[in-house]
């Protein structure tokens, strides 16, 4: 299996538009646009798993500090628009989840490719997390981050939690 590509700061962010809950779709460039500051795109492996929750969940909680502070968030897993209504509704989400059915935005942002899972190397969704600029660069680049206590971590970084 090949080694997924990893962005950094300073590289430009793939745009992309993908199928959200609630019909429509979101698109990168668009929300770059509407944005004060920036965009926070998160990758997760599937919706209403344990670990997925949490993260959800944290950004469910910072969302209006985030958003204060100029960031939108979206974000992306390869679930079926179907069951991200379920988790939306179950969680009572408040930004943007796209489905990603296809993983091919997951691999443009190194998101999707090998990892170890029980110590066993497989094919899948890399948890990661980018911190967009509003000119579409990356600013921070996390990858294989844990699901618990990363949304804090971020808003340490992005100045919300001094």
């Amino acid at each position: 299996m090949a080694e997924a590509i990893r962005l950094a700061a300073g590289d430009k962010a793939p745009d992309f538009e993908l199928p959200v809950v609630g019909g429509g779709t979101v698109v990168l460039s668009q929300a770059l646009h509407e944005a004060d500051k920036g965009v926070i795109v998160y990758f997760y492996p599937r919706a209403m798993t344990p670990g997925c929750t949490t993260e959800a969940c944290d950004f469910r909680d910072s969302e209006n500090s985030l958003r204060s502070a100029g960031y939108a968030v979206i974000g992306i897993s390869p679930d079926p628009v179907a069951r991200l209504e379920k988790f939306v509704d179950k969680e009572s989400l408040n930004f943007p989840l796209a489905s990603d059915e296809n993983r091919a935005v997951m691999t443009s942002y190194g998101a999707f490719g090998e990892k170890k899972n029980y110590g066993k190397v497989v094919q899948g969704v890399i948890r990661s997390t980018f911190v967009l600029a509003k000119d579409g660069t990356i600013s921070s680049a996390h990858y294989a981050v844990k699901a618990t206590g990363h949304v804090a971590r971020l808003r340490k970084e992005l100045g919300i939690d001094a």
